[in-house]
This record gives C-alpha cells, sequence and structure tokens, in this order.
C-alpha cells in the first residue's frame, strides 16, 4: 500500500461551547492553521481562532472603483474624442449625464469581485477535501462540531496533536491522509 502524505489531524466536540473553548486552548498553545467546521455559526469563534479580517471587501472596493474609472473613461471618450456631438447646446461630456452608466459599471464590477473574489479567497471550486475522509464528519452540518489542524502548522506532530485534542475534550480524533 502506497503512502500517503497527512493532511492534518480532526477532532470531534459535543458542543458550542466545548468548540469554542477548545479553539481558544488550541490557539493558546500556539497552534496557527486551526479550523472549526460547525453546523451554524458560533458567535465569537473567529477571534478565539484568531482569524484576521477577510480581504473581500477591498476587493470588492477596488472593482467598484475600476468599475467607475471605465465608465468615465469610455463616456468621456465616445462622447468627447471619438464622436463629438454637440445637443442642444451642451458640452459633449458633461460628467452629470453620465453618471446612470457609472453607477450601473460599478455595481456590476463590484457584484463580480464579490463573487469571484469569494471563490478565489476560500479556493473554490474544490469538489472533494481531505477532511471529508473523516468517519464521522458528515454530522456537522447536523450536530456536531470539529475542529481542524492542518500538518503545515508549524507545531504539527502527529502524535503530540492528537494527545493535545484529546486532552482537551476531543472525541473521534483521527489523522487524515491527504
Amino acid at each position: 500500500m502506497a503512502s500517503t502524505d497527512k493532511w492534518g489531524i480532526v477532532a470531534e466536540f459535543e458542543s458550542a461551547s466545548a468548540i469554542y473553548q477548545a479553539a481558544e486552548k488550541t490557539t493558546a498553545q500556539g497552534y496557527t492553521r486551526v479550523d472549526a467546521h460547525t453546523p451554524f455559526p458560533v458567535h465569537g469563534l473567529d477571534k478565539a481562532l484568531r482569524q484576521g479580517q477577510s480581504h473581500l471587501g477591498w476587493i470588492v472596493i477596488c472593482c467598484g472603483m475600476t468599475g467607475i474609472l471605465l465608465a468615465q473613461l469610455m463616456m468621456w471618450w465616445m462622447n468627447d474624442v471619438d464622436y463629438t456631438m454637440w445637443v442642444a447646446g451642451k458640452e459633449p461630456y458633461a460628467w452629470p449625464t453620465t453618471i446612470p452608466v457609472t453607477f450601473e459599471l460599478m455595481v456590476l464590477l463590484s457584484g463580480f469581485g464579490a463573487v469571484f473574489g469569494m471563490f478565489g479567497l476560500n479556493k473554490l471550486p474544490r469538489l472533494n477535501h481531505p477532511i471529508f475522509t473523516h468517519k464521522t464528519f458528515w454530522r456537522v452540518t447536523d450536530d456536531r462540531f470539529f475542529l481542524s489542524i492542518e500538518a503545515t502548522d508549524p507545531k504539527f506532530d502527529s502524535q503530540q496533536t492528537v494527545r493535545f485534542l484529546e486532552s482537551i475534550g476531543g472525541k473521534n480524533v483521527a489523522v487524515v491522509e491527504d
């Protein structure tokens, strides 16, 4: 049988408070590549895991600003340079008349930035993940809470990490192969 690389270790917890406390203890112990998998949002869990702010907002703002600049550039080029037309004595390019198109292009590119930025930041689409091989992980959508520590964590050690997760109340602690 061919040997495979370890993806990480997964432990099961029975309640939201148990996963919260386990997350705090795990990050206090120095683990950095830790994630929680829960059937519903647990308030404060992201802070317990010491996760930073999402970069998605910056992606959306940059895409929105790009939409504004492209719309203004496009309409300036079309109305003032490429095909100049004077209508009712008004200037060919007057910025107040460009607001509707500018708004629409800003919203369109911001929406694209939000969707594709979320896909990129979440490394999607990924149709299968090694964590799915854990024997009870299917319960994560029903009534169980899971904490995973990736093998890429600098503090990761197969035996010590398993013992640590068991000591903080983890059940069905298992090494997951990649």
